[in-house]
């Protein structure tokens, strides 16, 4: 995401307000998504190997 510098109105005063939008930290994503997956896997492999044993 590039960095967005633009101006708006103010409704009231009618002064224009600087607005800065910043690229946003995704490491809390990646992070999350990696817990889901070993959740994901962790299960995955506890029903098999009970599904094994069971028979």
């Amino acid at each position: 995401m590039a960095n967005v510098q633009y101006e708006r109105p103010e409704k009231t005063t009618g002064k224009k307000l600087p607005l800065k939008e910043e690229e946003a930290s995704l490491k809390g994503t990646l992070i999350a998504v990696f817990l889901l997956g070993a959740f994901i896997v962790i299960s995955w492999v506890s029903v098999f190997s009970l599904f094994i044993s069971r028979n």
